[in-house]
């Protein structure tokens, strides 16, 4: 990576950390979708959280925000990509990955999105473009899975201060696996109330058989 990038990223951060809230989004959205912060937006969360926690909410919002934007952007971009271009970017993983969205769909974006570093999550959102996951599905795996990750890491932050971070990393797969219940319970209770506020619309039989005629 040349000089004047990695000092273009560093002021950007530097900049992005003394604007607070917005600052935030901005790094989330960019490291999810044209560069890479690695565990920046996390360590701000962390930072902002601890100095203000009576904003914690607000933090975790905006991170959550920022990250879903950026992977829509990507996501979208992916979409008029082509599947050599996929293949290139994903390496020797490439067909796992794409038998994983294609087979999976919501419940596959959601885990993906909830493993922990350093699983390369937007190769899976790459993979979920150009593969054609529906929209409705990848957005919602990923909004799930954002919110109960940066509030996770905000209430933890609140909660054991500095120490956040380092009890993230030694406990990772654990604090992952304890996210996805969560986040797989969280998304059994919207399609339970969804389920009865919007009932089946009665299938147009008619329509069909006009169709076929």
């Amino acid at each position: 990576m040349p000089k004047w990038f990695s000092s273009a990223k560093d002021k950007l951060v530097a900049f992005a950390t003394g604007l607070g809230a917005p600052g935030l989004f901005l790094i989330s959205f960019l490291d999810s979708s044209f560069l890479t912060f690695p565990v920046i937006n996390d360590l701000l969360l962390v930072q902002l959280s601890i100095r203000h926690p009576g904003r914690m909410v607000l933090y975790a919002l905006m991170a959550s925000a920022g990250s879903v934007g950026g992977c829509i952007v990507l996501y979208l971009i992916a979409r008029k990509g082509e599947e050599a271009v996929f293949h290139r970017q994903a390496g020797k993983h490439g067909h796992a990955i794409r038998h994983w969205v294609e087979q999976n769909g919501f419940t596959g974006m959601l885990f993906a999105a909830l493993l922990p570093p350093p699983v390369p999550f937007k190769i899976f959102v790459l993979a979920a473009g150009v593969f054609e996951v529906p929209f409705a599905s990848f957005s919602l795996a990923v909004i799930i899975a954002r919110l109960a990750r940066y509030f996770a890491i905000g209430f933890l932050s609140v909660r054991y201060g500095k120490e956040a971070l380092p009890f993230l990393a030694g406990h990772k797969f654990v604090v992952a696996t304890g996210i996805a219940v969560v986040a797989g319970l969280s998304y059994l209770a919207s399609r339970f109330v969804l389920k009865h506020r919007h009932p089946p619309a009665p299938p147009a039989k008619s329509f069909r058989g006009e169709a076929d005629n």
